[in-house]
């Protein structure tokens, strides 16, 4: 009989982690003070095409939207905080991301906020611990 899944199929050709995709850029990780204050006790990131969609700002979005009031920490805040609102009000039973949405004004795109899809994820990380993870719904 057999007892593990590695009895199964043997070993693994290759794993790539969580604290792998976060060294690779694949994630990028929220700041425990931030998440935390927007409500959230689990350690939290946001896939990288969710993170240049939504959040990203330098200095290049600037001079093409000046005087928008536009931060990094202010959009990821945003980002945050709707994800969270979602998760609070979705059915406990629900399955696989919970999707919302934020308005956002897109750091290469017109002068105005648009809408942008995302969903927002628990699942294991490395440990088997609770992690959250926020993506484009296309990610999932």
């Amino acid at each position: 009989m057999m007892t593990s899944l590695t009895d199964l199929y043997g070993e693994p050709i290759h794993q790539f982690t969580r604290a792998d995709a976060l060294k690779a850029g694949v994630l990028m990780a929220v700041p425990q003070s931030l998440s935390q204050e927007a409500g959230w006790r689990w350690p939290v990131a946001l896939t990288a095409a969710a993170w240049s969609d939504c959040v990203a700002w330098g200095g290049e979005a600037e001079k093409r939207h000046p005087g928008h009031g536009q931060s990094e920490t202010g959009r990821l805040w945003d980002v945050l905080h709707m994800a969270f609102r979602a998760v609070r009000s979705a059915n406990p039973g629900a399955r696989g991301g919970v999707p919302f949405a934020v308005l956002r004004i897109s750091a290469d795109g017109p002068s105005r906020a648009t809408r942008a899809e995302l969903a927002v994820c628990c699942g294991p990380g490395d440990k088997g611990e609770p992690v959250i993870t926020i993506m484009q719904p296309q990610e999932e």
